[in-house]
């Protein structure tokens, strides 16, 4: 059986998030319903309108080459690109060839060839009534995108390939998030990932029948299309008919979840690009103080996660919740910083990750407490005051009415008995009315002891501490 190598490389187009469309003084507003109202003669081609480009999506490419270590150039241009569909009104597209504003550069374990900036298209709406027809929403048509590129990526494990290639993409779109470039909202199509898929048979070998998968708009989708394609793939290896592996551009198909043949994949030469001629040559580092841009760049995914690591000591899945929401990790860091005790953070974080996201999903009304009343009532929980139980329940209460959880379990007689000699009248109580059970824990079954303390916890009307039930009934049945 032949040994298969899978290569994989991603195109991954963001729109960027100015205030107008690239070259023009349109709103770039992705929100718009209302369809063709933010154009004008520059994003409609009228004859005799200029271009002029827009400086805060240069800088927003900039700033997202900066993050991910890349070389930003000092001369670029911008490129027509030449083809005609009906969402272009130009019969070109605006866009970067040989000099692109970005180059090089990693993330996520995977090689950047380079980012340029170019303009998106318009919308195709398609309707079945009436025999069918389309219609073309230009409000979209102009808007500054953002194209990264990736080197292809050669792996021995299909599942490997997919899961790298959906990984780059989520974190392509955290560090979007968190330089404040881009929504990145794939459902919206914000962010659509294309993928360059192949399959060799020799290592080190890219084949030049290579697939494009197109317009992907999930991180799940991503990787069942990839998936698809390998087994498309080695099946037409495997049966004799590789020759039907042709250089082409796919769709996913969600409901037969496959992928669709789309049109022969063109190539440069196809595109006859050249230098806009309506557009200034731009030399970047005179143009932007690169330094103090990259001083401003803030913290950034990669470095949140080592510092929480470091810091709190949390579960990397708790971790990642907080990355992917900046507002819950802003307020959990000012409880961490009223704790300031690493045992009692891990507890909060527990609390924070399972229980409090718990009680998000399942009703609206939830919203993030002081973190003052949070930290107290985790300092309670640790010290013993009140159950997990009673944690639980005044939890549930705080979120909904910022109150004082001391309050809460004081009105509501949650505080647990920590007095080891009240406590001990009513084990000796449940220890005589238990013989079967504390003959069952002398023979050996040390689990039965958990029964006692459920008798003992139930006999103090729930006030009982359990640690110190378990403490007294090991020392008193020795």
């Amino acid at each position: 059986m032949n040994k298969y190598y899978y290569t994989v490389g991603l195109e991954i187009h963001a729109e960027l998030k100015t205030k107008t469309k690239m070259f023009c003084a349109c709103l770039n507003n992705p929100d718009e319903e209302k369809p063709n109202t933010n154009i004008c003669p520059v994003c409609m081609a009228h004859p005799g309108a200029l271009p002029v480009p827009n400086k805060k999506a240069i800088e927003g490419v900039i700033k997202v080459g900066l993050a991910l270590g890349s070389t930003i150039a000092d001369f670029s241009e911008f490129d027509r690109k030449n083809y005609f569909y009906p969402d272009i009104p130009k019969g070109y597209q605006i866009s970067q060839f040989k000099y692109p504003i970005v180059s090089g550069g990693n993330l996520a374990n995977m090689d950047i060839t380079r980012i340029h900036l170019e303009e998106d298209t318009g919308n195709n709406k398609h309707f079945d009534k009436d025999g069918g027809y389309s219609l073309i929403d230009f409000n979209r048509a102009g808007v500054p995108l953002m194209e990264l590129v990736t080197e292809p990526h050669t792996f021995e494990d299909p599942e490997e390939a997919a899961k790298v290639a959906s990984n780059f993409a989520k974190e392509y779109q955290l560090l979007l998030w968190y330089l404040g470039a881009s929504d990145a909202n794939m459902e919206k199509g914000e962010m659509r990932v294309e993928a360059n898929v192949s399959v060799s048979t020799e290592k080190g070998v890219l084949s030049p029948r290579y697939v494009e998968v197109k317009n992907l708009n999930s991180f799940k989708v991503v990787e069942k299309a990839i998936k698809y394609e390998y087994e498309r793939m080695i099946e037409l290896i495997e049966a004799g008919r590789e020759s039907e592996i042709v250089k082409e551009t796919r769709g996913f198909d969600e409901a037969k979840q496959k992928t669709i043949s789309q049109r022969k994949k063109e190539g440069a030469a196809d595109y006859r690009y050249f230098p806009d001629p309506d557009l200034p040559k731009m030399y970047l580092h005179e143009a932007f103080d690169l330094e103090k841009m990259k001083s401003e760049l803030g913290e950034l995914p990669v470095a949140k996660r080592a510092r929480y690591k470091n810091d709190f000591g949390i579960k990397e899945e708790d971790t990642e919740v907080y990355i992917n929401d900046p507002a819950l990790a802003e307020w959990f860091e000012k409880v961490a910083g009223i704790l300031n005790d690493v045992e009692a953070i891990k507890l909060a974080s527990n609390y924070i990750t399972s229980d409090y996201m718990g009680l998000k999903k399942t009703n609206p009304d939830v919203k993030l407490t002081s973190p003052e009343n949070f930290a107290e009532l985790i300092k309670m929980a640790k010290e013993g005051y009140i159950s997990s139980r009673a944690t639980k329940d005044i939890l549930g209460r705080i979120v909904i009415n910022d109150e004082s959880p001391k309050k809460i379990a004081e009105e509501n007689n949650l505080i647990q008995s920590n007095d080891e000699g009240a406590l001990k009248t009513i084990v000796e109580k449940i220890i005589s009315e238990s013989p079967e059970v504390v003959a069952i824990y002398k023979g050996g079954k040390e689990n039965a002891i958990m029964s006692l303390v459920g008798k003992i916890i139930k006999e103090s009307n729930g006030s009982a501490n359990p640690q110190i039930v378990i403490k007294l009934l090991k020392e008193m049945l020795k």
